[in-house]
This record gives structure tokens, C-alpha cells and sequence, in this order.
């Protein structure tokens, strides 16, 4: 007889999100900041619109806000929204990009927070890219470190939100930011799942420690971009070549919503990188 797989116990709550988003008008991979970038393979910009579009209306279907941050056609990369800046309670600390090629995007996105009502705008001082590298939960805001973003923006980011700041260091170059390998499942509760193989022993210790009942996802899995997804507490929008992660979260509880971003992980990014979320 084969296994009955037991319901999950834990009643997930969605609560309704604000998202700050970027449409791929001017997307395209004319040069490398991150080994998933291969100039030499041309992106169809139809296709790439219309898998963006589906993750936004997902998201409004879903019940949650979604609003826009004008393109600009020098910047290719700015539909990678969530690298912007990182926002929890209303305040905003921007982003310092550690390539020239993206570093204009900056000032788009402190323009925009700005005129949308947002007072408490910080411009920092250390490069970190938003949410690349930030990720936040109820207890900590868990920060990356080793390709990108400064180890000197941790004690900015601190000191600006008064958040304690885990600094994690990663040493695999396929995932250059944090939200390539690790992902908030339920920030109240300190969920999350990651890759282990991404962090360095120290970081791996300090994970397991702080997140005893994290989820662990496999290479195919990370490979496929998998932790590269949103989590709005019940719903989890995952890259949908990460099929060893439905089961899992279904175990636990969430309800897998797989997308396909094919065309946007040409330029290293996929549900997460389209995906700013805008606290308080």
C-alpha cells in the first residue's frame, strides 16, 4: 500500500503585501556582473514581458499591492527591483550598486520613494544592493556578504533600522546575493529555507542555530533559482524548474505557486529579483 502523507498542522495565514515592481521594458544582457549572465544568448523581450506580467497579476490575484517604478532604457537591469533598496517600517535605506552598470539605478529608486510619501530616505554610505542582500524576519535582518554587498553596510543597516544584523557569508559565485540562497517563508514566525552549500562552515553553524527547522533545499533545487521566491506567509511563488521544493512546503503547509521567469533568469534573477516589498 503506498504512504498516506500526513496533513500539515500549521494553518498558514497570507497577509496582504505592498510590492514595488520594475516592467522589463528595456531588459536585455549586454554584458556579465554574475556567472547566469551570457551575452552570447539573446533575450526575447516579448516573452520576458509577458512572464513578468503573470508574476505581477499573480500577485494582485493573490490579493496584494503592486506598485510601479518607471523603466529607464539605460538600464537594463532594473526590473531586478528588489536590489533597489530595503524598506521595513516605512524607512527606507537605499542601495549603493557595487558594479557602474547598475549604479544609476540607485538614485531611480530614492526618486521614487520620495515622491510617493516615503520621508525617512537613507542614502548609504557602504555598498549593499537592497534586498539582494537583506532579508528580513520578526527577530533578525539576516545580511549577505562576499560578492556584492560590503560587510561595512551590515553596521549601517543596523544602525539605521535597529534590527540586529546576522551577517552570513557566501561563497559559491553562482549565488551572489542572499535571496539566491535563502528565502523568508514567515518573517513572524523565523522561517525560512536555504542552501547550505552556498554559505560558508561559520554561516552554515550559525543558520542551523538560528533556524533549527529551516527548510533545506537541494542543489537541482538551488540551481533552478528555487530560493529566489517570495513568501507572503501562506503563498510561496517559486521558480517552477524547483519541483523538489513542492512537496516540502506543501508539507509544511504553504501552498507552492510555481512561475516561470525563464526569460529574466538570463540576467542572473528570477521571482525575488522582480520583487521589492515595501514594510510598513
Amino acid at each position: 500500500m503506498a504512504a498516506v502523507r500526513e496533513e500539515p498542522h500549521v494553518n498558514r495565514d497570507a497577509t496582504p503585501r505592498r510590492y514595488l515592481m520594475c516592467a522589463p521594458t528595456h531588459f536585455r544582457v549586454t554584458y556579465s556582473i554574475n556567472p547566469w549572465m551570457d551575452p552570447s544568448k539573446p533575450v526575447d523581450l516579448p516573452l520576458a514581458q509577458t512572464q513578468w506580467e503573470d508574476l505581477r497579476d499573480r500577485y494582485r490575484s493573490l490579493g496584494h499591492t503592486v506598485e510601479l517604478l518607471a523603466p529607464r532604457p539605460d538600464l537594463p537591469d532594473m526590473v531586478f527591483a528588489a536590489n533597489g533598496a530595503t524598506v521595513i517600517g516605512g524607512r527606507v535605506l537605499g542601495a549603493l550598486f557595487a558594479y557602474r552598470e547598475r549604479r544609476e539605478e540607485a538614485a531611480a529608486h530614492r526618486d521614487w520613494f520620495r515622491e510617493h510619501g516615503f520621508t525617512d530616505v537613507q542614502e548609504p554610505e557602504h555598498v549593499n544592493e537592497g534586498e539582494g542582500d537583506f532579508a528580513v524576519t520578526a527577530s533578525w535582518l539576516l545580511a549577505g556578504r562576499g560578492f556584492r554587498s560590503s560587510p561595512l553596510s551590515h553596521a549601517e543597516a543596523q544602525e539605521f533600522f535597529g534590527a540586529p544584523v546576522v551577517g552570513l557569508d557566501l561563497v559559491d559565485p553562482r549565488y551572489y546575493h542572499l535571496d539566491t540562497a535563502l528565502c523568508v517563508l514567515d518573517a513572524a514566525a523565523d522561517e525560512i529555507m536555504y542552501y547550505p552549500d552556498a554559505f560558508s562552515p561559520g554561516s552554515r553553524a550559525v543558520l542551523a542555530r538560528l533556524f533549527p527547522d529551516a527548510l533545506l533545499a537541494r542543489e537541482a533545487d538551488a540551481a533552478a533559482f528555487g530560493l529566489n521566491s517570495v513568501s507572503d506567509g501562506r503563498h510561496v511563488l517559486l521558480p517552477q524548474g524547483a519541483t523538489g521544493l513542492i512537496g516540502p512546503l506543501r508539507d509544511r503547509g504553504f501552498e507552492p505557486v510555481p512561475m516561470d521567469l525563464g526569460e529574466l533568469l538570463k540576467g542572473g534573477g528570477s521571482v525575488k529579483c522582480c520583487t521589492q516589498e515595501l514594510r510598513g
